[in-house]
């Protein structure tokens, strides 16, 4: 069968493949590892696939209505994020009066509301395939009647059916992403080395934070790893196709969650005499003596969930980690060469002023390279989204008010005792008073060692001015009339 993917676009910068779903104050654009991995199944199943990046190259509804025009897929698949979703339903109708394809929508918003994605989509969609959708989409190209494809939700008699969730798959009988698709080049992030990509050593997660999406809604609770041999085989895949690339960034959400899988990773890199620099997501009660071998192993940035400065902050999303922790983790780190981004987030239950600025303070003590601060995105499927709608905190209407008005990243609630635009403030200064500081200025400059450190340098800055000095204003024209949250 003939099968198109659709990464759809959303205004110009929108980024749906990441934790937020956004134009990130870091115009970060992420590679769409999630339905690469999916296209390479389908693939491997002897189907035609394109994949269409739509929102990497900032298409036109133009752009891609002619290549599904020239393609004429049988099975269109369209991804769905929250604040893009009546959008992404305008593509799953397109495709269907083009090419009469079926059509199946994919992603965290989907998975989770099902049914209001029916009504809204007006008979346009013909199914949803719910959390890891691999096998699903394989099952429905190699034409498998619908009632018995788990994971899969679909209308029948103006009734919704959801069929029983799909148990977690094998991640070693996974291909490697069908990453001939795409260019590295069309992916930027400010802080890893141009070009870059993306791997997923695992899926799941043990940690139970109440913000999290992709854990609960696509992966699932438990951790699976792949085979240290698999991962190291990827790599010189990678490095095989775009001998261009300069670094590796480990995606899965805890890299360092099992000190064997990391052990095993690395021994493999180091046996292989793989020259390469790489750098992956890690939490602070990591077990500190694999540093080192992952220094070896060419680790080169530790992208640290460190989120508040306040303790009551932590335990109140279920972080599971103390301040003491990540103090420790981050001297330890530093006294070993890493290069530290520290991620941080403003708005949780019960924040005040005095507490968002513990978060700021405690930013700036650490000893850092560079650090993003954020409002806590809740989504429909995690604890915080239903804890903040019983208590009245959600501040959006429609699902479109994910985002702002230029797509821009927005917070989304509003404490009694903390407003959304004192939070929003807060998220500006503290950007501002993180960059700003003269010692981290100069830290910044210190440790620009190359051509390639100068030009990451500069689209920061200039990421950064965009956001600062952008029109954050904009009027969005929804692709439908506004639907409430219900």
């Amino acid at each position: 069968m003939k099968v198109m993917i659709l990464n759809p676009p959303y205004g110009e910068d929108f980024c749906r493949s990441a934790r937020w779903a956004a134009k990130s104050r870091g115009r970060v654009q992420r590679h769409p590892d999630w339905l690469l991995t999916a296209a390479a199944v389908l693939e491997k199943a002897r189907h035609a696939v394109e994949f269409i990046d739509g929102a990497a190259l900032n298409l036109s509804r133009d752009e891609i209505q002619a290549r599904i025009a020239k393609f004429g897929p049988g099975l269109f698949v369209c991804h769905t994020s929250t604040p893009s979703i009546y959008s992404d339903l305008s593509y799953a109708r397109l495709a269907k009066e083009i090419s009469g394809s079926k059509t199946v929508l994919v992603g965290p918003h989907a998975s989770v509301l099902a049914g209001e994605t029916f009504d809204a989509a007006g008979g346009c969609v013909d199914y949803i395939a719910r959390g890891e959708y691999d096998l699903t989409l394989r099952d429905i190209a190699d034409g498998k009647a619908p009632a018995g494809i788990e994971g899969l939700s679909f209308m029948e008699g103006g009734e919704l059916v959801n069929n029983p969730d799909r148990p977690p798959l094998d991640v070693n009988e996974l291909p490697f992403p069908a990453w001939r698709q795409i260019k590295p080049e069309w992916y930027r992030d400010a802080g890893k080395r141009f070009p870059f990509l993306t791997l997923l050593s695992g899926r799941g997660c043990f940690g139970r934070c109440t913000f999290c999406r992709d854990v609960p809604v696509m992966y699932g609770r438990g951790l699976r790893l792949r085979s240290p041999a698999a991962v190291a085989d990827e790599i010189e895949y990678d490095y095989k196709l775009f001998p261009q690339l300069k670094e590796i960034m480990f995606e899965t959400d805890t890299f360092t969650a099992s000190p064997d899988h990391v052990r095993g990773v690395c021994g493999e890199m180091l046996r292989r005499n793989l020259k390469i620099t790489w750098s992956c997501n890690v939490r602070v009660d990591m077990d500190q003596e694999l540093l080192p071998l992952m220094k070896r192993a060419g680790c080169r940035m530790l992208m640290v969930g460190f989120e508040f400065g306040s303790q009551g902050s932590l335990d109140a999303v279920k972080k599971g980690i103390t301040l003491e922790q990540s103090r420790r983790f981050a001297g330890k780190a530093r006294s070993l060469g890493f290069t530290l981004h520290g991620c941080f987030m403003i708005g949780a239950p019960d924040e005040t002023r005095e507490s968002a600025r513990e978060t700021i303070e405690f930013a700036k003590s650490l000893p850092l390279d560079t650090a993003q601060f954020s409002g806590v995105c809740v989504y429909p499927g995690t604890e915080m989204y239903e804890w903040s709608k019983k208590n009245g905190y959600l501040v959006p209407k429609g699902w479109e008010e994910w985002v702002d008005g230029d797509n821009e990243q927005v917070t989304l609630l509003n404490y009694p005792q903390l407003s959304k635009g004192e939070m929003d403030a807060l998220i500006d200064t503290g950007l501002r008073e993180f960059y700003l500081r003269p010692g981290q200025v100069l830290k910044m400059a210190f440790r620009i060692g190359s051509f390639d450190d100068i030009v990451r340098k500069f689209y920061g800055l200039k990421s950064l001015l965009g956001y600062a000095f952008g029109t954050k204003k904009a009027v969005r024209k929804s692709i439908q009339p506004e639907q409430r949250i219900k």
